[in-house]
């Protein structure tokens, strides 16, 4: 398949958050006075929302606290996340790889989109992106798994569902590919095993994003 729009989660698909999102998470826990959670049960969490991360890890559902304590996140992460997130190996230049074969290249992720321009912009120098849909994006309970953004995303970018990929890292990426009809492509770099993206329709499963867009480019020659 010839894709024309290559649209692409960010947290644990095209950049490593964990570190910045490890020390948000604690931050709020203890300032909330929560007991602390293990790395590997916050890590997993990476792709929710906020406030369903803050009810997983409170072991309270509809947390009441869970809007001022997605507040407090936000906070934090305005003061270290940008400079604890790193672009995988070869994924800015792959982007860019991506654009000279003619591809438009789209991001929708439940992280917010003036985070990911400013992580660019720090850590890239370039947004080599056509268009961010973040989580400010998209309507109060829509967030992924809700195929809202990334329809947004694929109307913004001018492309029709059936020449565009979707490519993320985890399970909820790979359900919001499915709810919107569009093709998927599956990544290692989270949480999710390889079993359980094969689980869902894709068209591959890569190492990491990069790979993904070397496949894109090959195919368009």
């Amino acid at each position: 398949m010839a894709y024309k729009a290559c649209i692409f989660d960010f947290d644990l698909t095209l950049a490593d958050s964990s570190k910045g999102i490890l020390i948000c998470f604690k931050h709020v826990l203890e300032q909330f006075g929560y007991p602390p959670k293990d790395d590997k049960t916050i890590y997993d969490t990476i792709g929710m929302t906020l406030v369903d991360a803050f009810d997983l890890l409170t072991d309270t559902p509809n947390n009441p606290q869970r809007e001022d304590m997605r507040v407090a996140y936000v906070k934090k992460a305005d003061e270290v996340m940008v400079k604890n997130t790193f672009f995988y190996s070869g994924v800015i230049a792959a982007m860019k790889d991506l654009r000279a074969h003619g591809v438009k290249i789209g991001i929708c992720s439940t992280k917010y989109r003036y985070r990911i321009a400013d992580t660019f912009a720090a850590q890239a120098g370039e947004t080599p992106a056509d268009l961010i849909i973040g989580g400010e994006d998209v309507p109060s309970g829509m967030a992924k798994p809700d195929p809202c953004g990334l329809l947004k995303c694929i109307e913004g970018l001018g492309a029709e569902k059936s020449e565009t990929l979707y490519v993320g890292d985890s399970y909820i990426d790979a359900e919001t590919a499915q709810r919107a009809g569009v093709d998927f492509a599956g990544v290692l770099t989270g949480s999710t095993m390889a079993e359980d993206l094969a689980n869902y329709p894709n068209v591959l499963i890569a190492q990491g994003a990069a790979d993904v867009m070397a496949y894109v480019c090959k195919n368009k020659q």
